[in-house]
């Protein structure tokens, strides 16, 4: 009889683990957080400020039925083994899960692995470990910053200008793409001329001129260059070096996300998505095994065994030639090395002996992450580089040639690096001083381009130079933006709506400090000494409240308050004018003078009748009294989308913050719907757990 009970994450992770363990051991999952703070106390905080920041804990009302399955499934057990996710997110729900199970006489131990597989997971149990309260600390600490802001912020802004929600990283991240947004708006191009001579075989441009880089902003300009030349060049310089191009360390979570976006068209919720199935664990036939590490990662480690492992593939399939060393963390800033970064569990298990088993998706994320990794531990590519510069007077023109040496690691990366060309150019036999005769000098008519918008990679390169956020929250904050309406999506580049745009303007204004990325980033210093046992989590919250709150006041008091525009027409219950409101599925006309009237012009309906909504008997988590009914919007540009409403409205008007997509689950027959980051699944994710 099973005496011992692990909790891990996610289902599927519990599927792969409990392969590995044995009759004695159940494996539950924990579905993600049990607990959040509560919405009781001052401002709903769930937070005691004057009693030095004490958090209200209680277990998430959809997590219920989940919690007393574990409670009756660790009463029954002597010990008790936290597995879940190896960062302090990870680390905080093992510890709500201690604070919420019965665990007296009981050993409790926390389980810390980074790659699910049989090997992995044994050694984990063989070296158990307690819960580091530092971690637990340093999450607790954003998440009370993020309550704080949350309901101090976002209130304010819903009641000042309409915007949705703000935050430390969402707003800040929000701030790069209106800035650039207007950068790019603001761009006046000019125009500025090139000037090439054309020979057999390559063609050289104007790179010096009267011992200066040449500038040419106008034709008179470059037709003036041009009447001081002469066909007849004399070679100046000739000369080869080699280079070396080394290759790139293995990814971590941002630079995994930056080249699944450029070289795979993926967007970094799906990205995220792939690489957590692809770690909690992939049937194989005769056994599910994870196949990368934890994807979490901001280190470029690789441990010894993988580096042992690798190197024998690449000396077994292309030759000791070709085998070179592993990266080495950069020290610095926002560096945690707790995790290796993300790899292969199994340098042998190459992407197309297992392309049956995996989707389209899954094989094209497992075949870039496992190039990646080998190719970061081969030799570099060596390339001859060859410089010509040829003398026409006064003029320098200057032609390159590329010829590949030894291919290195691009033999397995090529896919993602294309090799270069053989030669770029052909270039004559000749010597220093020897003449050469252009066929044609010419001139090019140009003209400057402004500054890229950003796209996925972009922001998220950016976003990690800047320090804004962790790599881990990057897809969370960009689906944020786009679930806000903060931004639109042109070309895959990110555009800022009128609402984005306002947002920061009005933050720029009264939180200007706040929103940077300095101080985004020295809070994520904080936070990592925090973890690290080297600063205190009191002081820490003090002197952010103090910093925070006389701001919110400020704003609160000198904020212009922004009004609807009235439609022309006049309430016909109370006389006052009519005005356009923004509703959550749609534009609708509304009385101004509400709330005092609530009048809303009737036509068309907003959704269907209570006789024909489904009910999915789902509690509702803001009144906890009704359940979640799907309804159907009526106008707007929302119209005829169905979504879900509490079925105690009007008393309660929460809307649930995900769409349905008019599909049924397979597995209980519910609606199938797609969350707030991007994930398609079951509405009664708790009990059925399904999902795409």
């Amino acid at each position: 009889m099973a005496d011992k009970l692990v909790i891990v994450e996610s289902p599927s992770k519990s599927k792969t683990i409990g392969q590995y363990l044995g009759d004695e051991y159940i494996v539950k999952s924990s579905k993600g957080h049990v607990r959040d703070l509560a919405i009781s106390g001052i401002g709903g905080l769930g937070i005691d400020v004057s009693n030095q920041f004490r958090p209200e804990y209680v277990v998430i009302p959809e997590k219920k039925a989940l919690v007393k399955e574990l409670e009756d499934a660790a009463r029954k057990v002597k010990e008790i083994y936290l597995a879940t996710d190896p960062d302090r997110e990870g680390e905080a729900i093992s510890w709500h899960l201690l604070q919420t199970l019965d665990s007296n006489n009981k050993k409790v131990k926390r389980i810390i692995f980074n790659e699910i597989t049989k090997t992995a997971i044994h050694e984990a149990f063989e070296r158990p470990t307690d819960i580091d309260m530092n971690l637990v600390s340093s999450q607790e600490t954003r998440r009370i910053a993020d309550r704080i802001i949350g309901f101090k912020l976002s209130k304010l802004l819903q009641s000042k200008i309409k915007s949705k929600s703000a935050g430390r990283v969402q707003s800040a991240a929000l701030k790069l793409i209106v800035d650039r947004d207007k950068i790019v708006n603001d761009f006046i191009s000019e125009e500025y001329y090139e000037i090439y001579a054309k020979f057999p075989g390559f063609e050289a441009e104007l790179s010096k001129y009267m011992d200066k880089i040449p500038k040419i902003p106008t034709l008179e300009k470059a037709d003036q260059i041009m009447s001081s030349l002469t066909n007849s060049m004399t070679v100046e310089m000739l000369e080869t070096k080699r280079r070396v191009t080394e290759s790139k360390p293995a990814f971590i979570t941002s630079t995994m996300q930056q080249d699944a976006s450029n070289r795979l068209g993926f967007n970094s919720t799906k990205t995220m998505q792939i690489a957590q199935k692809l770690y909690e664990g992939i049937d194989l036939g005769s056994e599910t095994v994870g196949l990368i590490t934890y994807m979490r990662t901001d280190s470029i480690r690789l441990s010894e065994s993988f580096i042992n492992s690798a190197s024998d593939y690449i000396v077994s399939n292309y030759g000791k030639h070709y085998l070179g060393y592993s990266k080495k963390n950069v020290k610095g800033s926002n560096i945690q090395d707790a995790h290796e970064a993300i790899r292969p569990t199994d340098a042998f298990r190459t992407p197309d002996s297992i392309k049956i088993y995996l989707s389209k998706d899954e094989y094209s994320l497992y075949q870039m992450i496992y190039a990646r990794a080998i190719a970061s531990i081969m030799k570099p590519v060596l390339t001859d580089v060859t410089t010509l510069l040829l003398r026409s007077n006064e003029a320098i023109f200057k032609a390159t040639s590329s010829k590949p040496v030894f291919d290195g690691y691009l033999k397995i990366y090529g896919k993602y690096e294309p090799i270069e060309e053989i030669e770029k150019c052909s270039f004559p036999e000749l010597a220093i001083n020897d003449t050469i005769s252009a066929l044609e000098i010419i001139k090019k008519q140009c003209f400057t381009q402004p500054p890229l918008r950003h796209n996925e990679a972009r922001l998220i390169k950016e976003m990690e130079d800047l320090g804004i956020g962790r790599p881990s929250t990057y897809a969370q904050t960009i689906q944020t933006l786009k679930v806000r309406k903060y931004v639109t999506l042109v070309d895959k580049k990110f555009v800022p709506t009128d609402q984005g745009k306002i947002t920061i303007e009005q933050l720029d204004i009264y939180f200007k400090d706040f929103i940077s990325a300095n101080y985004s980033r020295n809070m994520e210093d904080i936070l990592d000494q925090i973890a690290m046992g080297h600063a205190d989590q009191l002081k820490v919250l003090t002197d952010f409240y103090d910093y925070f709150m006389p701001q919110v006041e400020n704003a609160r008091l000198n904020m212009e308050k922004v009004h609807p525009k009235e439609t022309g027409e006049i309430c016909p219950v109370c006389g006052h004018k009519m005005v356009h409101r923004k509703g959550a599925y749609g534009d609708f006309e509304g009385c101004g003078n509400y709330p005092k009237c609530k009048y809303i012009k009737p036509s068309p309906k907003i959704i269907t009748k209570e006789s024909t909504a489904l009910d999915t008997k789902i509690s509702c988590p803001q009144c906890h009294k009704g359940t979640l009914i799907e309804r159907v919007a009526g106008r707007g540009s929302h119209k005829g989308n169905k979504f879900f409403a509490c079925s105690n409205y009007p008393k309660c008007k929460y809307i649930a913050p995900y769409r349905a997509t008019g599909k049924k689950c397979p597995k209980c027959g519910k609606p199938v719907i797609v969350d707030e980051l991007g994930v398609v699944r079951c509405i009664d994710n708790i009990r059925c757990g399904f999902s795409e």
